[in-house]
């Protein structure tokens, strides 16, 4: 069996789905294939939280710049996603008061707005805070759902014209005269395969672009770094906590219905498929998060997960013919890294940039398939803001949720 589009994305995750929707508004066709079901990788195994960009202003202001000017579009176009708890960055005795002060400064340099609280009105938001903490800074942090952040996406996309199949998976990338045309697709329950051709493939698999490069013959060297998540029954904390240090493990408690997420750790890994999960990760989790909310300690543990960063691992030397968009993520052009044509790379990111990494694909591709539309994903709002029903049939189609979602499902639902 043999299919024409204009625009093959492997992966469905949010890079992926929000790809499908930028070209879909620029004119575009679009198939998304995914070997499981929509956000099954790094999407989906998140602690959901929608960057302030405070984190980073200290070590990264140029990444810091990037989320506080998505987190306010997010907010925006999609709203439905998103639950305004707001964030505190928190010091406690033991931690560096000079960091505290570098932070709040580097996050005002970064264009984030930062008010000075004390520390007795962020226990309104968490009475449980420990009576180690010292001085707080409010940031605008939020809570973002991306399951149906990324359903919002795939049903614009299909608004569009897109087509978004899951459990499909990528078998061989296809190659002619030495330029990607497309790939070779196996879908679940079907005896053989299907060939999908397009004018442009784009590789959105996160951590698992290393292998699709592989079947392209061209070489992207990741380096993936896992990371687990705790979630524990944990219903009186409104806000998002952050430690006011360093970025280290187990320093963001991160509130969901009447939980709280734990998170996270950050461990390089080989196999994004296979690697060690260990009773000890979780146990740190809960361990280093109770030295701000001492209660953590003894909550119910409802349950972990873990989720696999697609973090690039080349050189400057690697992208002396590719574009490194920021520090953060990585747009590889393999006409000109690879003397690859047909075929475009996207890796690193974080869910609160992905309009930013979609974007930024989008234009690449549109000026390599000669298309003059600009972007709209900025101010087009998704489908769901403003019509609950647009995405009321898209959980049982795309489900089930994965763990970061679970409960979390009247956000579709509602």
């Amino acid at each position: 069996m043999l299919r024409k589009t204009d625009v093959l994305i492997i992966g469905g995750g949010i890079t992926g789905t929000g790809v499908a929707r930028d070209l879909g508004l620029r004119g575009l066709e679009t198939v998304v294939v995914e070997r499981g079901r929509l956000a099954d990788g790094a999407t989906g195994n998140m602690h959901g939280l929608l960057h302030s960009g405070a984190r980073y202003a200290v070590a990264d202001p140029e990444s810091a710049t990037d989320c506080i000017e998505e987190n306010r579009i997010i907010r925006d176009m999609a709203s439905h996603c998103v639950d305004e708890t707001g964030g505190y960055l928190v010091r406690l005795s033991d931690d560096d008061e000079s960091y505290f002060e570098r932070a709040r400064r580097s996050c005002l340099d970064c264009g984030i707005d930062v008010e000075p609280v004390t520390v007795e009105s962020v226990r309104d938001d968490c009475p449980q805070l420990t009576s180690d903490a010292e001085r707080a800074f409010r940031v605008p942090d939020a809570v973002v759902h991306p399951f149906p952040l990324t359903i919002a996406n795939a049903v614009g996309a299909r608004e569009r014209g897109g087509t978004i199949e899951t459990h499909a998976e990528v078998v061989d990338v296809l190659l002619e005269d030495d330029a990607v045309v497309g790939a070779e697709v196996r879908h679940r329950g079907a005896s053989g395969t299907e060939e999908i051709r397009a004018d442009h493939v784009v590789n959105a698999t996160g951590a698992w672009a290393e292998a699709v490069g592989a079947m392209a013959e061209v070489e992207i060297p990741m380096r993936p770094s896992k990371g687990v998540m705790v979630v524990v029954d944990f219903p009186s904390l409104d806000a998002v906590l952050n430690r006011c240090r360093p970025a280290s493990d187990g320093d963001i408690v991160v509130p969901h219905e009447k939980t709280v997420v734990l998170g996270t750790t950050s461990a390089e890994i080989e196999n994004p498929d296979d690697y060690p999960k260990t009773e000890r990760e979780t146990d740190l989790m809960a361990e280093v998060a109770s030295e701000m909310v001492p209660d953590i300690a003894t909550a119910r543990v409802v349950r972990s997960y873990w989720g696999v960063r697609p973090l690039f691992g080349g050189t400057d030397a690697d992208l002396e013919d590719g574009r490194a968009l920021t520090r953060d993520f990585t747009l590889l052009d393999h006409e000109a890294r690879d003397d690859r044509p047909g075929m475009t790379t996207i890796v690193g990111g974080k869910l609160t940039t992905y309009r930013q990494m979609a974007q930024a694909v989008a234009d690449h591709v549109c000026s390599v398939l000669g298309v003059t539309e600009p972007c709209r994903t900025a101010k087009e709002p998704l489908p769901g803001r403003d019509d609950p029903d647009a995405l009321r049939d898209a959980l049982d189609e795309f489900g089930p949720l994965p763990p970061a979602e679970e409960l979390a499902s009247d956000v579709l639902r509602k």
